[in-house]
């Protein structure tokens, strides 16, 4: 039996920081966000932290030349990406093709929650990074 359509909504926004030792304590001891576990991935050490619905992930870079150690590097520490969750990643990245969207991932891979995931790309949305996830 498949769901019923969620529709589209945040699931969580990416922070690059340079040492999660020293931003954590923030999201976690002073707002209260309650930590779940995630995986590693892409080159980076993951801290998840629940924020109502979403998520708050703060990646540290696991070495310089990882996506996040290349972003902190020429941006410093911020907002990496915003990622929305969807129903159906594949139909959401052919409509994403059909309207000229550039796509990092052609196709989905699995993420750091265990999901398949898709990047867009900045210059696509606004200068903003975008993260596909399927529910």
């Amino acid at each position: 039996m498949s769901q019923s359509p969620r529709g589209t909504r945040i699931a969580h926004l990416g922070i690059a920081v340079s040492a999660l030792g020293d931003s954590l304590p923030f999201y976690r001891d002073v707002l209260g966000l309650p930590i779940t576990p995630l995986d590693d991935a892409d080159g980076a050490h993951i801290v998840g932290l629940v924020a109502g619905e979403s998520l708050v992930e703060l990646l540290e870079a696991q070495t310089p030349d990882s996506p996040i150690g290349r972003f902190i590097a020429r941006r410093g520490q911020g907002i990496h990406h915003v990622c929305f969750a969807v129903d159906d990643i594949d139909a959401t990245l052919a409509r994403c093709r059909a309207a000229g969207v550039r796509l990092i991932d052609e196709t989905p891979r699995i993420g750091a929650e265990g999901k398949r995931i898709a990047f867009l790309h900045p210059s696509s949305t606004a200068g903003v990074l975008i993260e596909l996830s399927e529910y």
